[in-house]
């Protein structure tokens, strides 16, 4: 019986038995088992690393020569002071002198204020500032109208000088940006007893110097400066 005549599974079981001789005869199943027998376990306890023990010793700190002999310090908790710095208490202002002007003589003062404005040279520009209790106590900052600094006052920051009725004259700091006077003007304030309601006129006669004249809100005061003077 030829191999074409035997059947698939005849020639399978044929071919398996073909290869196992071939494999009997080069002795790889006894050589497959010896490999296994000499590789060692996964779990051998002999091949378990060991931790590491580490062990500190006390060295013995090296001095210098020039303190070797010296005994050591000894460093001892010492209490400090603790500084404090005082804070500045201001003293409250006296306001028991300020006069507050009513609404009708504010307005007496400005309008005495615009008819001595309207007697004017016309060359020369000018402008009413009534005060109010910011400007004559407290932080003494005269803001002046944004549309005169704009047109008439410098555009940069500077001295402006204030003359007064007997021509005495006062600098002050003229700040551009804010519209105001500030340093000089207190002074300015001061020596002339200006009040809540009093109308300021400001006459420019050159370009950082101004002419001023005061007009009282309240009639007792104004007597009692002419009779002081």
């Amino acid at each position: 019986m030829g191999v074409a005549n035997l059947s698939y599974e005849e020639c399978r079981r044929k071919r398996l038995e073909e290869n196992k001789k071939r494999m009997e005869a080069l002795n790889l199943p006894l050589l497959s088992q010896a490999l296994l027998d000499s590789s060692p376990s996964k779990s051998s306890p002999s091949k378990l690393g060991k931790p590491r023990v580490t062990q500190k010793q006390l060295v013995v700190v090296r001095r210098s020569s020039r303190v070797a002999k010296q005994s050591a310090p000894v460093y001892a908790e010492v209490l400090i002071n603790r500084v404090v710095i005082p804070r500045r208490t201001s003293r409250a202002r006296d306001f028991s002198n300020q006069f507050y002007a009513s609404d009708e003589a504010r307005k007496n003062a400005f309008e005495r204020a615009e008819q001595l404005q309207s007697g004017l040279e016309p060359n020369y520009p000018s402008f009413i500032k009534s005060m109010v209790r910011s400007h004559v106590s407290g932080c003494f900052w005269l803001g002046l109208p944004a549309h005169v600094c704009k047109t008439i006052l410098p555009n940069r920051d500077g001295v402006m000088t204030l003359i007064d009725e007997d021509g005495d004259e006062y600098p002050t700091i003229y700040l551009a940006r804010k519209t105001g006077l500030s340093g000089g003007w207190k002074g300015f304030s001061i020596a002339h007893k200006l009040g809540d309601g009093d109308a300021v006129v400001f006459q420019l006669i050159r370009p950082t110097t101004c002419k001023v004249y005061i007009l009282r809100a309240h009639s007792s005061r104004e007597d009692s400066d002419s009779n002081s003077s």
